[in-house]
């Protein structure tokens, strides 16, 4: 069996970050550019403010309303997707402690790790 050491480890981690912010870049590219094809001879209305509408307010929302090629619901999702990346990182990384055996790390990942989940999906 491979050992688990720190340069493997942080070669996973760095791939992690990478392939994260890429996909969501991505993700936000195609929504804006989509958004821009649709509504890019569109005029602004200044003297009235236009609100978030609620379904990009919450996850759930946000990928039922991708899955239509919504192009705002599209660059929620990357935002979401760019969010989610350093979450999935303390994910890996207390994942990767335990493996070694680092109970105390172990411990402070995932106490980080259910912070950041609460913060992520808690209602606001």
């Amino acid at each position: 069996m491979n050992r688990w050491n720190d340069t493997k480890i942080e070669r996973i981690v760095s791939g992690l970050l990478i392939c994260g912010v890429s996909l969501s870049a991505l993700v936000v590219l195609l929504g804006g550019a989509c958004f821009f094809w649709r509504h890019g001879h569109d005029r602004p209305d200044y003297q009235v403010f236009h609100g978030i509408p609620e379904q990009y307010r919450s996850i759930r929302g946000v990928i039922a309303a991708a899955r239509p090629f919504d192009c705002r619901a599209f660059i929620q999702l990357g935002l979401l997707l760019l969010i989610a990346t350093p979450i999935a990182r303390v994910g890996f990384s207390m994942a990767a402690f335990a493996l070694e055996r680092d109970r105390t790390y172990v411990v402070l990942t995932a106490i980080v790790l259910v912070i950041l989940l609460y913060s992520f999906i808690a209602p606001h």
